[in-house]
């Protein structure tokens, strides 16, 4: 899945899911040591799990973050 990201630095996250976990997640833009810290720290895990950590995480005054855009694009996947 493609997802376009809004209110972050980041503009994109790809990810797949198989059998409901999480795989190869690649963010575009964004703080790239993080973002691939957040990729590899999800990958393997259950998407539910991932929506129920990440979502609601802000990035200083940002009313979300490059963690809840995951949350919000995965909730959009299981819709």
């Amino acid at each position: 899945m493609r997802y376009k990201t809004s209110g972050v630095c980041s503009s994109e996250i790809d990810f797949d899911i198989e059998d409901g976990c999480i795989k190869n997640v690649r963010f575009t833009g964004g703080c790239k040591g993080n973002l691939q810290g957040i990729a590899r720290l999800v990958e393997g895990m259950p998407a539910e799990e991932v929506i129920a950590r990440l979502e609601g995480i802000k990035c200083g005054f940002k009313p979300t973050s490059c963690p809840d855009q995951l949350a919000k694009a995965l909730k959009e996947w299981r819709a």
